[in-house]
């Protein structure tokens, strides 16, 4: 045991936070020792006063340390909660955020609860976006195509952990490489989007801890879309449907891009936050 409570422990690492500009040091500081605790959030009010267990303060102080010089919660934590799923989350690809979920609403609408589809999620990641759509369509089957051996091997992680491998295929390849298009009911992105100009303005959890090639989108932060979009018209099967993550001023552009390459039946879905963050459309 150590001279500090627990409440000791809240203030001075929320003062160290504060110190290094985090918005809300206090939420951070807290859920930080509810992680080095393994306290439940009323178990640490409920134990604010009390003497710190020694092994609580060296975990929290730790996790403190990294959260200071701007690592990512999930990454500290080892993982989040994305659709209801806890999946693991570190360097190897980009965290999957509450935001992305709309993007699984959508995509949820054009396939039946009772249909055998296949989907595919190109630029998977994590495989959060995949793993929540098999989860929620029992019958269906997955391909996850990505060209990062490192941020596949995560996804198979993820997909082995929720226990649906059985039903998706791991592809090792670029969407530009990939064969399977006209094979697929539906067809998922979340690809790289951000402008290049823009991303050394990111926040730091984002630029110096997401792999660049998953937020880099080109001079005008379309480059995924323009060949996605190309390959898609070619290749996929009439009456399927193709769903992208799109960032909050995009809507127009990707709009434009589906349209001219003769998909129609476009829907979109906005984000937590109210922000144009889903499309869809139907290829003819």
């Amino acid at each position: 045991m150590t001279d500090q409570t627990y409440r000791d422990m809240l203030v001075s690492g929320a003062s160290r936070l504060r110190e290094k500009g985090l918005e809300d040091p206090i939420r951070e500081a807290r859920r930080l020792l509810i992680l080095a605790s393994r306290l439940t959030p009323a178990g640490l009010i409920a134990a604010e006063n009390d003497r710190a267990n020694e092994a609580h303060c060296e975990a929290y102080e730790m996790m403190i340390d990294m959260r200071a010089e701007r690592l990512p919660f999930a990454h500290i934590a080892g993982g989040t909660s994305f659709y209801g799923l806890v999946l693991l989350s570190d360097s190897r690809a980009l965290i999957p955020r509450a935001d992305s979920e709309c993007v699984v609403d959508l995509a949820l609408e054009k396939i039946p609860a009772d249909a055998a589809v296949q989907i595919a999620d190109l630029g998977t990641g994590s495989g959060a976006l995949l793993a929540a759509l098999l989860t929620e369509r029992p019958l269906a089957q997955g391909i996850a195509v990505e060209r990062d051996s490192n941020a596949l091997m995560l996804a198979e992680e993820n997909f082995a952990q929720i226990g649906i491998e059985a039903r998706v295929k791991a592809v090792l390849v670029g969407w530009a490489d990939w064969s399977e298009w006209s094979e697929c009911n539906l067809i998922i992105s979340n690809p790289p989007y951000i402008r290049s100009d823009v991303i050394p303005d990111l926040a730091p959890e984002v630029r110096d801890h997401d792999p660049i090639q998953a937020l880099d989108g080109g001079a005008d932060g379309l480059n995924a879309y323009r060949e996605i979009v190309e390959l898609a018209a070619a290749q996929m099967q009439p009456g399927a449907h193709l769903v992208f993550e799109i960032g909050y001023d995009q809507k127009q552009a990707v709009s434009e891009l589906l349209v001219q390459a003769g998909f129609t039946d476009l829907r979109y879905k906005q984000d937590l936050g109210g922000q144009d963050r889903a499309i869809a459309a139907r290829k003819t």
